[in-house]
């Protein structure tokens, strides 16, 4: 489905009925990467009502030469809650530069957010990431993939497996071969980081929350988003070994439990 914010035409995809999450996906990707993990465990349900963007210049969501920075990125995102739920309370799911932006959201309208997950969300401390590596690989399966590919899928894997291929390649690299990079590359240099990103890191939250992170993570790292754990009185803070940037689908039982879990407690509010 589409929704025009001015000029723009907004991909979404709403799945089942209930309760609103706001979902957002990390950059280059699109909404695949999320409802590729949240699905397999909400599908059933109809005690939700899953809202899955596609954020400008990624995914179905062509790029606007007036998206110049993250601070107008934020108002498209805020633009198309106030249409599709107005007036309506929701929960927020965000990965990477998602959960960056719904740290944005909830400086702007925590009023309105009954919950908060954050998957290896960029945070603060970029200089804390560390170099890549690879604690499992299957050297049989890498050397039957395209060239590009392949290079795309050693350099972000902590876990290089025929399960994590089939998922990155349907869940991940599928929408990464949808991004505008020249618009991308241009918001990144230019105006990624939010103009109250200090004053968003200092708010506090007090709804459940869960943060998930990799502890080798080497796009966000994790010692950043620990940093602002004091901010979030209700919340579960979990580091997972072999896990890197794509955490879900690494992790996935465990990925699988704590955001059920996370679902759970958001339910007693």
């Amino acid at each position: 489905m589409y929704l025009k914010i001015r000029d723009l035409d907004l991909n979404y995809e709403i799945k089942g009925n209930g309760k609103p999450i706001v979902i957002l996906h990390g950059y280059t990707v699109d909404h695949r990467l999320m409802s590729g993990c949240i699905e397999p465990i909400l599908g059933e349900s109809n005690e939700y009502k899953r809202i899955y963007i596609d954020l400008p210049g990624m995914g179905k969501t062509k790029s606007k030469d007036w998206i110049v920075n993250s601070d107008v990125m934020l108002d498209i995102v805020i633009e198309v809650i106030d249409k599709i739920i107005p007036d309506e309370n929701f929960l927020l799911a965000g990965e990477s530069y998602g959960g960056y932006l719904s740290l944005g959201l909830i400086y702007k309208m925590k009023e309105r957010v009954d919950g908060l997950f954050l998957l290896c969300p960029a945070t603060k401390g970029h200089d804390l990431r560390h170099k890549h590596i690879v604690l499992k690989k299957d050297d049989e399966l890498l050397s039957k993939l395209d060239k590009e590919e392949a290079e795309m899928f050693r350099s972000i894997q902590v876990v290089q497996t025929e399960e994590t291929w089939t998922r990155y390649n349907n869940e991940i690299l599928s929408g990464i071969k949808l991004a505008d990079n020249d618009f991308l590359n241009k918001l990144n240099k230019c105006g990624k980081k939010l103009s109250f990103e200090k004053d968003m890191f200092d708010q506090k939250f007090n709804k459940p929350t869960l943060f998930l992170l990799g502890r080798q993570d080497s796009s966000v790292g994790y010692k950043g988003t620990w940093s602002i754990l004091d901010n979030y009185p209700r919340a579960t803070f979990a580091v997972l070994d072999m896990a890197g940037h794509n955490l879900q689908i690494e992790q996935p039982e465990v990925f699988n439990a704590l955001f059920s879990e996370w679902i759970k407690r958001v339910s007693y509010e």
